[in-house]
């Protein structure tokens, strides 16, 4: 059973049964079966059951005849909601974190990404452990009559604490050997694809890089684990276009911070591509969603293509007219059938453009391995013999511009000591 909560104007019905089937496809993702939906009006939320008492009463009655043994909630629980709603259910309940957190669990796949899930799933059950311990008693008295129950809560926080600790300095390790591993990339245009989960990312990076090898299945966090691989626009001219983790509506606050190094490579990106489906009734909401959690996770930039992915699924010429009118600047792709690829690498490799800067350099026809180099690293536009001399006018993006004078600077030096 699926359980949401109507609280008018803010949150409308026809929403609730829009995030509701989100919230089934979650669930199928998950691997249960939805029997039944269920919609509470309520203003406020009851501290202690969450939904009205007649209402748990009702639900209670449903899940007892259709022999339901799983309720998810689409909302976050606090600990003593989960607790009573347990009791009076008479079977598990699940809220929207938990269950995201659970996906999360199965498919994550590297152990950088097992460890951050297990680091969000114990932040998450912290509070909760008294759940795990009812069964055990608690005896009543003052100093020294605790019960077995307490004391059994008390060493599962304490080794729950410690595991919490360990992962986190596993972690803050993998992202200092991930930055050591990365710093030969800083000299290339970086490009991360970010969207709402199951919106193409993963199905576009096959595409334009054909060796990817990323995992692409119609399912909600398919991709767990970023994904780099080198996209050739033209010569001398390639970014690494890195697939990341999609986001969700009320994506855990958790997981965001668990993913943090993971969500890394979207910081150190150069520029996004915003990858939107285009199909879904609830696009725009979607795209909202990722601009906030784009800003939740320090975003501040505006270097973002928007690109319309799986415009084969829209049946209406005339909604994707409506749609190039809106998004003017946008790019409409299908990037299972290949449509519209190219104008997607020519956006691309303009936008890399703005960032190339157009230099001349003279240097000594002996001095092979820096001219090698920037044939290799640069875009040659113009090179003439002078003398002993060959004077090159070359463009170079602007983050390898620092190695190249570092080279020319080191050049310089070593002709300065022969003198």
């Amino acid at each position: 059973m699926l359980v949401g909560v109507s609280s008018s104007p803010e949150t409308t019905r026809k929403m609730v049964e829009e995030y509701l089937e989100e919230l089934a496809f979650l669930a199928d993702t998950a691997g249960a079966e939805v029997v039944t939906r269920s919609i509470q009006e309520r203003k406020v939320i009851d501290p202690a059951w969450f939904l009205g008492k007649g209402k748990v009463e009702e639900l209670g009655h449903i899940i007892e005849g259709a022999e339901i043994d799983l309720v998810i909630f689409d909302e976050e629980l606090s600990p003593v909601q989960a607790r009573n709603l347990e009791k009076a259910f008479e079977c598990k309940v699940l809220d929207r974190t938990e269950l995201i957190l659970q996906i999360f669990a199965v498919r994550a796949k590297s152990s950088q990404a097992k460890m951050q899930v297990e680091l969000a799933q114990l932040e998450y059950l912290l509070p909760r452990l008294t759940r795990l311990w009812t069964h055990l008693s608690k005896q009543k008295g003052g100093i020294g009559t605790k019960g077995p129950g307490e004391t059994q809560i008390e060493t599962d926080r304490r080794l729950v604490r410690n595991r919490i600790s360990i992962l986190k300095k596993k972690l803050a390790g993998i992202a200092r050997q991930h930055d050591i591993q990365t710093r030969d990339r800083q000299g290339t245009p970086r490009v991360a694809l970010v969207g709402y989960t199951n919106a193409g990312k993963s199905t576009l990076m096959n595409a334009l890089c054909p060796n990817a090898g990323a995992y692409a299945e119609d399912r909600l966090f398919a991709t767990l684990d970023t994904r780099t691989r080198r996209l050739q626009l033209k010569l001398n001219k390639t970014v690494l276009l890195s697939d990341t983790v999609g986001f969700i509506r009320k994506l855990p606050h958790r997981l965001v911070e668990c993913f943090r190094s993971t969500l890394d490579e979207v910081l150190q990106a150069d520029f996004l591509l915003h990858i939107i489906d285009a199909s879904h009734p609830g696009f725009e909401e979607q795209v909202q969603v990722v601009r906030q959690t784009l800003q939740e996770i320090g975003v501040r930039h505006a270097n973002i293509i928007e690109v319309f992915n799986k415009i084969d699924a829209i049946e209406d010429p005339a909604a994707l007219r409506s749609l190039s009118l809106r998004y003017p600047e946008a790019i409409c792709i299908s990037a299972a059938r290949g449509l519209n690829l190219n104008a997607l690498r020519h956006a691309v490799s303009d936008y890399v453009a703005r960032d190339y800067r157009e230099r001349t350099l003279r240097v000594h026809v002996a001095d092979y391995h820096l001219i090698s180099y920037l044939y290799e690293h640069a875009e040659v536009l113009d090179r003439r013999q002078e003398d002993e001399d060959v004077v090159i006018t070359y463009r170079a993006h602007q983050n390898r511009l620092p190695d190249i004078d570092t080279r020319i600077k080191a050049l310089d030096e070593g002709a300065s000591n022969v003198a």
